[in-house]
């Protein structure tokens, strides 16, 4: 969001005042610093281990106060949190016109990835306007029922915030060696278990084969994702597991790798933005521009997928400079201004 919010700051039409929920506590600190924006109201909602259940219902009633104090004409939000559900039932309930930035995206199965699936599902039938990364996007908004005139295909802010900050990043990346860089982000929920144990024996293979490859793996702080990870791999020459990174030595650190191997969402609109393979671990993929656009390979879980699709990326040139291509179906780097287009259309500005 950020992009948006500052291209919203510089319209004299709009007041817009930032919300933060810090869902993610540590991840957007760093963001509102690096973005230098201040946010007006900071709900600190996350406990420790707090249920999705808990989660929600606190979100929800602390939302609703805020839109009881705020009076606000619209509420934008991006994604698939539990803070964007929130948000969008909130405003439903108070009538409340409310945007949905990243609108459409789907894998069409509830339970992956879960529970961003349902998210999503949902927010997209209480929202006024959906603004859509692709044209893919909107033709899933459209199978379920939703009006053309409601749906916008602006691409992704998410690139925008990319293109801004890949320029002045190089010198932020946690890796200085010399070897080929492996990035690694694994944390998805329905992964856990033993589908996340062969991930990380994959993991594992991959540097005891190739000693001409480093691996860094930034680790989700979560219990299941953080022990299992340091059990397997701690100790390894050739791999470094370290905090979760902030967004700007995360955007250099794509930028050096060699290839992504990934279960997150974002990664797999940046990475091909910046011309970087990526190998997805899971079985579906709610972005699928990116995979018929041959740059993005699903490998599930499967161990030996998975180190065969590495494999071949690290020893065959010409499979590498297929996937290595800078496609960027999600953006151009200019979503917020035609997000920033269609309100101003609404208010007549």
């Amino acid at each position: 969001m950020a992009p948006l919010i500052k291209r919203l700051q510089q319209e004299t039409w709009a007041e817009c005042r930032v919300l933060a929920t810090a869902q993610h506590r540590g991840m957007l600190d760093q963001v509102l610093r690096l973005f230098d924006i201040k946010a007006d109201i900071d709900l600190d909602i996350m406990q420790p281990n707090q249920s999705l259940p808990t989660l929600t219902a606190r979100l929800t009633t602390r939302l609703d106060e805020v839109l009881e104090s705020e009076q606000p004409d619209v509420l934008l939000a991006q994604g698939d949190t539990t803070t964007v559900l929130t948000a969008a039932l909130a405003c439903f309930y108070r009538r409340i016109p409310f945007g949905h930035v990243e609108a459409g995206l789907r894998t069409g199965d509830l339970s992956n990835p879960f529970p961003e699936e349902m998210n999503r599902v949902v927010a997209s039938r209480l929202a006024r306007w959906h603004f859509a990364p692709t044209q893919g996007s909107k033709d899933n908004l459209m199978r379920e029922g939703i009006e053309e005139s409601a749906i916008h295909v602006t691409g992704n802010t998410v690139i925008d915030a990319l293109l801004h900050v890949a320029d002045r990043c190089d010198d932020a990346s946690p890796y200085k060696g010399e070897q080929r860089l492996i990035l690694v982000t694994s944390h998805r929920r329905e992964n856990f278990g033993e589908a996340f144990q062969g991930i990380l024996r994959a993991i594992k293979s991959v540097a005891d084969k190739n000693l001409d490859v480093h691996i860094l793996y930034p680790v989700h702080p979560n219990p299941n994702v953080r022990d299992a990870a340091y059990a397997q791999l701690s100790g390894h020459p050739r791999i470094t597991l370290c905090e979760p990174l902030d967004y700007l030595p995360f955007v250099a650190a794509m930028k050096q790798a060699h290839l992504i191997l990934t279960d997150s969402g974002g990664v797999q609109e940046e990475a091909p933005a910046l011309a970087k393979p990526v190998l997805v671990m899971r079985r579906e993929t709610e972005r699928p521009e990116a995979v018929a656009h041959d740059v993005v390979k699903l490998v599930g879980t499967d161990y030996d997928e998975i180190v065969s699709s590495v494999q071949r990326l690290l020893d065959d040139p010409a499979e590498y400079k297929r996937m290595a291509r800078g496609v960027s179906p999600y953006g151009d780097g200019f979503a917020s201004g035609r997000i920033v287009d269609v309100l101003k259309n609404h208010f007549d500005v």
